[in-house]
């Protein structure tokens, strides 16, 4: 790796200075130069460099700037090496700023050149010592939310050409261009408003519900779809549309055979909260199943050369004479507003939570105080541009607390922790509820508990078992003891009560049955040293509601008619998890309404 004092000597002869923020670049201005070699610019990446004797051309090299910054992030790696040397380089750091969770992140999404850098994970993480970068120091964070309809009137610079645009880069738009292309689609534009690619499937933790899978044979247990259809009515309180749930359980297993196909194996099965069996599947080992398939999808579309388009964001969504959609108007971060005609457009622009404005306004009842588990993208674009072309919205009220997010941290502590043995206890160390219930349900017990905060308490035998438990670790918010009693007082749970519940817990797993609250096939004891403690409290997690669809994923309109050429999957969409989604269920909804979406998008681009 070239150490940045050798690239600077390197590349210092490159001389045609332009630094800019548009699609082309302007010529030299010795004047622009002027204001990085002093006052606050001089503190910004491009003073660092013009004060280190570089000029624009090391990180431009080429007079066109992409939305994507492709080409700045190449000059990062040869200067500074890849994320990956960085993080080696960072080790001693806490956190690492370079150790990512959401896979090769491009460096422009921290550092900017012109403006103040501001660290991506600030939009989520609360971590003081980031606030601190050495270039254009900024604890400022990024806003997100935007008025859309001031761009209705607008003009395009540009119009581009292609058979099919997917809108948003989570599981579900990756899914629907692999399955788009399978079925024959040779041009494809995919676009992704973020500066990393991933949306909230990078950060699932539990896993994908499937019935009946070879994965469930090889471990002894008996799961079809109508079982799977029955919990997932049951858990949504039988409003769900039942002809998507129908979807959604009887090709399951064939979404998880499609993905196995391919060499996204999800081979470890665990218990899910609502669930009469264990379905939900996940990488061996138990790892967290949003970041292997994210990194599977981005291997993927790198092998396939997807024109994947970074820092470009849908605006508007273009209706034909007819009532068609016939494209997209987007907002590149370089290019400005241009035009792609497309002979079908895919929505998988996922849900709001992240957008308190919108979520007060849906639900007042939920305090604006409520934390949120979303990535910071997750600001319903695609369901309020949906409802301006026409498109019926559905339960559009039903929004989702988590139970468990880690305190101290936007992190999920998935029911898979709690399926392979952990226990909730309050801070007076009782148990209150069963650990296996619905998410709503355990949302409401928990906020009820002193503080509004549970503990998930379990021992080695779980942290060995299962992989998610680690992160809570390497964000320093887990607490141990060698004794439960030990645990109680360093994670401030009454010692004596804990010991006490954790004891009756016990001698139910021994018998087989929780006489107390009902656990479903409560039998691993926590016994084992070390024994430890996640806090966790509800957050705003999944919004149930979203535009209406078939189960052929089209978008129907407040008519009841299916809108032609616009198509959509997962959080976009409502009516699959009725007021309630199970957990586990959500990565499956992507996968399977992802393929459908592509293959049924794949037919109308052949038929025109």
């Amino acid at each position: 790796m070239f150490k940045p004092s050798v690239a600077y000597a390197l590349m210092a002869g490159v001389l045609s200075f332009a630094f800019v923020n548009t699609a082309s670049a302007a010529p030299f201005n010795a004047d622009l130069s002027k204001q990085y070699m002093s006052g606050d610019k001089a503190a910004y990446l491009a003073g660092v460099h013009t004060k280190k004797g570089l000029d624009c051309a090391a990180c431009h090299t080429t007079n066109v700037i992409s939305d994507s910054e492709t080409e700045i992030n190449k000059q990062c790696v040869i200067c500074h090496g890849s994320l990956e040397q960085m993080g080696a380089e960072t080790s001693t750091q806490s956190p690492n700023p370079h150790k990512s969770h959401i896979g090769q992140m491009q460096c422009t999404a921290c550092h900017s050149g012109h403006v103040p850098s501001v660290a991506y994970c600030t939009n989520c993480h609360d971590f003081p010592s980031l606030n601190k970068m050495k270039q254009g120091v900024s604890g400022l964070k990024a806003k997100f939310t935007d008025d859309l309809s001031k761009y209705e009137g607008l003009k395009p610079v540009k119009v581009e050409k292609t058979d099919l645009l997917i809108v948003g880069s989570g599981a579900a738009g990756f899914t629907a261009s692999m399955a788009a292309r399978e079925a024959g689609v040779k041009n494809l534009i995919m676009i992704e408003k973020m500066a990393v690619p991933g949306g909230n499937s990078q950060l699932a933790a539990g896993g994908m519900n499937a019935a009946g899978t070879k994965f469930q044979r090889q471990a002894g247990i008996e799961d079809n779809p109508q079982l799977m259809f029955d919990d997932t009515m049951k858990g949504g309180k039988n409003v769900s549309n039942p002809d998507l749930v129908k979807v959604l359980a009887d090709k399951s297993n064939e979404s998880i055979e499609w993905l196995d196909k391919h060499g996204a194996t999800l081979s470890h099965v665990g218990q899910g909260g609502g669930s009469s069996a264990a379905r939900m599947h996940g990488p061996a080992g138990g790892a967290f199943v949003g970041p292997y398939l994210s990194k599977f999808f981005r291997d993927e579309a790198a092998k396939s050369n997807l024109d994947l388009r970074l820092n470009t964001k849908l605006v508007k969504l273009i209706k034909g004479h007819n009532g068609e959609i016939t494209g997209a108007l987007v907002k590149g971060k370089h290019t400005g507003i241009y035009q792609i005609d497309a002979k079908a457009v895919i929505l998988a622009t996922g849900g709001i939570g992240a957008n308190p404005a919108l979520i007060q306004k849906l639900r007042p009842d939920i305090s604006p105080e409520v934390k949120t588990s979303n990535q910071p993208g997750s600001q319903g674009d695609g369901i309020i541009l949906g409802e301006n072309v026409g498109a019926a919205v559905v339960d559009a009220k039903e929004i989702q607390l988590n139970p468990t997010l880690l305190v101290g941290s936007p992190v999920i502590v998935s029911e898979t922790v709690r399926g392979a043995g952990a226990v909730f206890v309050n801070k007076e160390g009782k148990r209150f509820i069963s650990e296996l219930t619905t998410r709503d349900k355990t949302s409401a017990a928990v906020s009820k508990q002193t503080g509004g905060v549970a503990y998930e308490i379990f021992d080695q035998k779980v942290r060995d078992k299962v992989k998610q438990t680690g992160a809570a670790f390497e964000l320093g918010l887990a607490k141990e003891g060698k004794t439960l009693e030990e645990l109680g007082k360093n994670a401030g749970i009454d010692p004596k009560n804990l010991v006490a519940t954790i004891a009756q817990y016990n001698k139910y797993a021994e018998a087989g049955n929780d006489p107390e609250f009902g656990r479903p096939k409560i039998s691993a004891k926590v016994d084992t040293p070390n024994f430890y403690a996640i806090e966790v409290t509800p957050a705003i997690h999944y919004y149930m509601g979203g535009l209406k669809i078939n189960p052929q994923a089209k978008v129907i309109d407040k008519n009841g008619k299916v809108i032609e050429g616009l198509f959509a999957a997962w959080e976009v969409t409502g009516g699959v998890h009725g007021k309630n989604r199970l957990g586990g269920n959500s990565i499956s909804e992507t996968i399977t309404f992802g393929r459908i979406s592509g293959e049924e998008a794949a037919k109308r681009i052949a038929n025109n």
